[in-house]
């Protein structure tokens, strides 16, 4: 049977480990949550440039022009369809509008946009643009730039409409998917608020 006395110090013992445990916390969450804001945007950009392959896949599979359009919801959720050219002229908004750029398929969810990641920039000072670094980007109000239209377009042969989309936490985080217009290629640029400069 323990004393008394030794009950006492067990107590101590416990409340000094709690203490401990919550300044490590307290330190270590706020890292762990920018840590966590990072590889969440990575993700959503990694995701948009995969949406972006199969585009170029079914393009070539389809033996037309296909273009991607994405869609967001109020509550911040994105979804994006794959239409197809009906009409020779490329995949454009009034023609998806008006059903002449059928979909192929019902509108699917980007997984990994929402709460926090979103197409955007995130606030200060304007990123520089990732095609000549010595510019910073303007229209910060369109994260989705193919040319004038919010489409990425893909070719069975020659190529893509060239473009970038932007992806944001909103705090800092910014990743770049990129569409190479002669080749078609889909790349991923991350960049460093610090150096200001896309890798």
């Amino acid at each position: 049977m323990r004393r008394p006395h030794e009950l006492g110090f067990q107590l101590v013992e416990l409340l000094v480990v709690v203490a401990v445990s919550g300044l490590v916390l307290l330190i270590g969450l706020p890292p762990l949550v920018r840590a966590a804001g990072g590889v969440t945007t990575r993700l959503a950009a990694g995701e948009v440039a995969t949406v972006m392959r199969l585009a170029r896949m079914t393009a070539i599979r389809e033996g037309a022009k296909v273009g991607l359009k994405f869609r967001t919801a109020a509550d911040g959720t994105v979804t994006w369809t794959l239409h197809r050219d009906g009409d020779g002229d490329g995949v454009l908004t009034a023609d998806i509008v008006s059903g002449v750029d059928p979909a192929l398929g019902a509108p699917r969810r980007l997984a990994h946009f929402g709460r926090s990641v979103r197409f955007g920039f995130p606030p200060g000072r304007p990123p520089r643009d990732p095609a000549n670094p010595r510019r910073r980007l303007d229209r910060l109000d369109d994260p989705i730039r193919f040319n004038q239209s919010d489409i990425a377009s893909f070719a069975p042969i020659d190529g893509a409409t060239p473009g970038s989309v932007y992806v944001t936490d909103g705090a800092g985080r910014l990743h770049a998917v990129r569409v190479l217009g002669r080749t078609g290629r889909v790349r991923v640029l991350a960049y460093d608020v610090v150096t200001e400069r896309w890798r």
